[in-house]
């Protein structure tokens, strides 16, 4: 699972309980599920349907809860003056 590649794909709830819970090392079964769902993800995770968070997914679900994303988001108008 790669949280920091589908994070704009999960539903407000789900990325709430990630923010709320960032040591969390190994996803329960319920958010493992909506995360597939919602991403088409198609990792089957442990036989229990849980899924392990790498490190750099635990960083970047720290960071966002610390609300300092790890990378700088650029926007571009599309036009200038």
């Amino acid at each position: 699972m790669h949280i920091k590649d589908y994070w704009n794909r999960i539903d407000h709830t789900t990325q709430k309980w990630l923010i709320d819970n960032p040591g969390c090392q190994i996803l329960p079964r319920t958010i493992t599920a909506v995360i597939r769902k919602e991403t088409g993800e198609t990792d089957e995770g442990d036989q229990h349907g849980e899924a392990a968070l790498s490190q750099e997914d635990r960083d970047f679900i720290r960071a966002r809860a610390n609300d300092h994303p790890p990378y700088e988001y650029r926007f571009f108008d599309s036009t200038q003056p």
